[in-house]
C-alpha cells in the first residue's frame, strides 16, 4: 500500500493522476474498519515505547483542501494514543506576532517534544501554497520557502523527529458534498465559513500550486504521501499505516528498569 501513495523524491506528485476514491486494494468497509483497529492499537503500543523512550519523536504533517478529512483522521486515528504524550497544533492565517517573525518562527516552536507524537493540522506548507494563491508571495519567493523547507525539515530530522507528510487527496465532487453537509447539519454549520466558496473556486489553481510544492519538498529524509480521501475508512487505515510504519522503523524501546528494583516484592 506504501509504495503507491508516496511520492518519489526528484519526480513530480501528479495529484491530477491520482484517484482520490481508490480503495487501495481494500474489498471493504469492513477490511478496512478491521485493519485500523489491528493499526491503531499498534500505534499505541509503539507511541507508549516512544514516550517512555523520551529520545525521539514524531510528526504528522496533514495537508488538503477544505473538507479532505484532516479533523476527521485525528479523531479517528489517534482514538487509542495516549493524550499526555500527543500534541494538535492547528495553523490559522498568521496573526500579528507570527507577521513579525520569519514564516516558520511559529512551526519551529512547536515541534513534538522527545518522547511524543505532534500533529500539524494544516502547516507550513500553507506559507507556500495558501500564500502563493492569495498573492502574498510570487513564484520565486515560493521556490525559495520551497528550498528553507526542504533544508529545515532535514534538520528537524537529523535532530531525532521522524516526519510523516500527508496530502489528503480529496475530489471536487465529494467536497461539494461534504461541504453541502456543513451547510445544511445545524451541528456542523460553525465548521463552514463563506470564505471556503473562494477557495473551492479556485480549486484549480491551488491542485497545481500543492502538486509544485509537494513535488518540490518529498525527500529522502521526509517524502510526501497522497491519500486517496474520498473514502473515510481507506483515508484511515492508509495514514494508520503510514505512522506504524514510521515508528516500526524508529524502532523505539522501553529503557531498562533500575537493576537495584530485582528481587523487590510490594507488600
Amino acid at each position: 500500500m506504501l509504495s503507491t501513495l508516496i511520492v518519489e523524491p526528484g519526480k513530480p506528485a501528479r495529484l491530477g493522476s491520482r484517484d482520490p476514491a481508490d480503495h487501495l486494494g481494500l474489498e471493504n468497509r469492513d477490511q478496512a474498519d478491521e485493519q485500523t483497529a489491528s493499526l491503531i492499537d499498534e500505534l499505541s503500543m509503539l507511541h507508549n515505547r516512544l514516550w517512555a523512550e523520551q529520545k525521539r519523536a514524531l510528526l504528522l504533517v496533514l495537508q488538503g483542501m477544505d473538507a479532505a478529512g484532516k479533523d476527521g483522521t485525528i479523531k479517528h486515528v489517534f482514538t487509542g494514543v495516549n493524550p499526555q504524550g500527543c500534541s494538535v497544533v492547528s495553523f490559522k492565517a498568521p496573526n500579528d506576532e507570527d507577521r513579525a517573525h520569519d514564516y516558520l518562527w511559529r512551526v519551529h516552536h512547536v515541534l513534538p517534544r522527545r518522547g511524543a507524537i505532534g500533529i500539524f493540522n494544516r502547516s507550513h506548507y500553507e506559507d507556500v501554497v495558501t500564500a502563493r494563491m492569495i498573492g502574498v508571495i510570487d513564484d520565486r519567493e515560493a521556490e525559495r520557502r520551497c528550498r528553507q523547507i526542504r533544508e529545515f525539515e532535514q534538520g528537524v530530522v537529523e535532530e531525532g523527529t521522524a516526519i510523516v507528510k500527508v496530502f489528503l487527496h480529496v475530489s471536487s465532487a465529494e467536497q461539494r458534498q461534504r461541504l453541502q453537509e456543513r451547510l445544511d447539519d445545524p451541528e456542523k454549520r460553525w465548521k463552514f465559513n463563506k470564505a471556503d466558496l473562494d477557495v473551492r473556486a479556485a480549486w484549480d489553481g491551488y491542485q497545481q500550486r500543492y502538486d509544485a510544492a509537494i513535488s518540490a519538498t518529498s525527500t529522502k529524509h521526509s517524502p510526501w504521501y497522497v491519500v486517496p480521501s474520498d473514502r473515510k475508512w481507506v483515508r484511515n487505515v492508509a495514514v494508520a499505516r503510514l505512522l506504524v510504519h514510521a515508528l516500526r522503523e524508529m524502532d523505539p524501546k522501553i529503557p531498562p528498569g533500575d537493576p537495584g528494583l530485582d528481587g523487590i516484592t510490594v507488600q
